[in-house]
C-alpha cells in the first residue's frame, strides 16, 4: 500500500520568531462596526493611553530587535486619524519593515494616499464587506462608508499605491465571497484576505453566523483559492482551521504549511 509523503522539519531548523504583525496604533474610529474586536470608539477624540510618537518608535527599535524582516500592519481603529501615522511608516520603512496600512478606506483622498506612497508604505488594505452598499454601510454603521472606500481604490491606482481588499464574512454576506473576490482581481489589487469573527469587543457574543455558513464560506475560499490561482494572492485571516479544509481537498497543497491568521 502506497503511503501519502510527509514533510519533516525539525524545530531546530524553524524560525519562530514573530514575523506578521498587527499593531493597533489608536482606538479612534469613524466607523461603528457591529463586530470590532477592538470596540474602537466611535468618533472619539484623543485618547492619552494612546503611545506617543516617540514610543511608538520605540516599540518598532523592539521589533527590529527580534525580527528585522518583520511584516508590519498598522492598524487601528482607524490609523489615518493619527496626525503622525506618516512618520510612523517612514520609521518603519527606513528599518527596511514591509509595512501595511489597514484601513476603511473612508478618509483615503489624493493628499494622504501621496504621503502613504513618499513614507514608504508598501500597500494598503480596505474593507469592503458586500458589493451592495447599503448592507456594507448598514454593517460599518456609517452612511456613504462604501462609496468613500470604492473612491478609495480609484485614487490608490492613480497615485500607484498597491492594495489589497479585505472582507469581514458574516451570516449576511457568506454567499457573496465569490463576487468580492472577482471584484477584487477587476479593480487590480494585489491581494484578498477573508476575516473571520473574532469575538472580543462588539463581536463579543456576535455568532450570527450558523455554523453551517462558516463551513460554506471556509469552501468557498478554498474554491477561489484554486480559482484564481497564479493570478490573485487569496487568504483566510483569523481562521487556522481553514487548513483542514485545504487538507480534506488536496492533502499536498502548499496551503496546508502557509500562515492563515491567528486566533
Amino acid at each position: 500500500m502506497e503511503t501519502t509523503p510527509t514533510l519533516e522539519i525539525s524545530p531546530e531548523k524553524m524560525d519562530f520568531r514573530a514575523y506578521s504583525i498587527s499593531w493597533n496604533l489608536t482606538k479612534r474610529c469613524n466607523l461603528n462596526c457591529a463586530h470590532c474586536y477592538l470596540d474602537a470608539d466611535f468618533r472619539g477624540g484623543l485618547k492619552t493611553d494612546e503611545l506617543n510618537t516617540e514610543e511608538c518608535f520605540r516599540v518598532i527599535d523592539q521589533i527590529s530587535e527580534v525580527n528585522p524582516n518583520a511584516f508590519l500592519i498598522l492598524t487601528g481603529g482607524e490609523p489615518l486619524l493619527r496626525p503622525d501615522i506618516y512618520e510612523i511608516i517612514r520609521y518603519a520603512a527606513d528599518r527596511k519593515f514591509m509595512v501595511v496600512l489597514g484601513t476603511n478606506g473612508t478618509m483615503i483622498n489624493r493628499v494622504n494616499a501621496e504621503k502613504i506612497k513618499a513614507a514608504g508604505a508598501h500597500g494598503v488594505g480596505i474593507s469592503i464587506d458586500s458589493m451592495n452598499p447599503d448592507k456594507h454601510n448598514k454593517f460599518r454603521g456609517v452612511e456613504k462608508a462604501w462609496e468613500h472606500s470604492m473612491n478609495a481604490f480609484d485614487i490608490l491606482n492613480e497615485v500607484g499605491v498597491d492594495f489589497l481588499v479585505q472582507m469581514s464574512v458574516s451570516d449576511m454576506n457568506y454567499k457573496e465571497i465569490p463576487e468580492v473576490v472577482e471584484f477584487t482581481e477587476k479593480i487590480g489589487a494585489i491581494a484578498f484576505n477573508l476575516y473571520f469573527l473574532v469575538c472580543t469587543g462588539r463581536g463579543q457574543g456576535n455568532t450570527d453566523i450558523s455554523n453551517a455558513a462558516y463551513e460554506e464560506a471556509l469552501k468557498m475560499l478554498y474554491e477561489q483559492q484554486m480559482k484564481y490561482k497564479g493570478r490573485l494572492m487569496i487568504n483566510s485571516k483569523c481562521a487556522p482551521h481553514y487548513k483542514r479544509v485545504v487538507y480534506e481537498n488536496d492533502p499536498e497543497s502548499v496551503y496546508t504549511r502557509t500562515y492563515s491568521g491567528g486566533c
